[in-house]
């Protein structure tokens, strides 16, 4: 590679990397900001706040931290794992991974809150506000604990079915061949440190 080609890489680099920090730096004023990438043929990822054509995906949201203290957050966490007989430390990573500790959260599939709660679950749960801290751990881990007991205390088919459903991880008989939920789950495991 040429000195000229090896700097124009660099500055590439670097102007992506700028890119990226301003962008969680200064989020917009608007509650949320969607961001798609589309992945071309050659392997080039393409980002854009504009969905141009069909091809591009959401990648994933921006969204105004509702000033929420982790402090407190942690004490629903611990108050509501030891009610439901969970390890604190799960119900942690599955806050995290589920929604970076953010309490208005929304997916791009609509699921809300700390714990991203679909809200047809949240209505069998009888949620009423899932973007309440509180009342969407209690709802999180209470369902958590429903998913551990009908898949026989197994950590990982529960955290499957709580991200693919129960019924898929039932009709599968384990862990779904999906991307996503294979992700999720180790997602959870490398912030739980723990064998699932």
């Amino acid at each position: 590679m040429s000195m000229r080609a090896f700097a124009a890489k660099a500055a590439c680099l670097t102007f992506c990397l700028a890119a990226g920090l301003a962008m969680f730096a200064c989020p917009p004023a608007a509650s949320a900001q969607a961001i798609y990438h589309y992945q071309d043929p050659s392997g080039v990822v393409h980002l854009s706040d504009i969905r141009t054509t069909s091809e591009y995906r959401p990648f994933f949201y921006f969204r105004i931290p509702a000033g929420a203290d982790r402090g407190q957050i942690a004490a629903i966490i611990s108050r509501e794992a030891r009610r439901y007989g969970l390890d604190p430390a799960l119900v942690t990573a599955m806050v995290e991974v589920e929604s970076g500790f953010d309490v208005r959260a929304v997916s791009p599939k609509g699921a809300q809150g700390l714990m991203q709660i679909m809200p047809g679950t949240a209505q069998d749960l009888k949620l009423k506000d899932s973007f309440d801290a509180a009342r969407n751990i209690e709802a999180g881990t209470r369902y958590m604990r429903s998913l551990l007991d009908r898949f026989g205390g197994d950590v990982k088919l529960a955290l499957a079915a709580y991200n693919a459903g129960p019924g898929t991880v039932s009709r599968h008989g384990g862990v779904p061949p999906i991307p996503e939920t294979r992700l999720y789950i180790d997602k959870i495991k490398a912030r739980y440190g723990k064998a699932i």
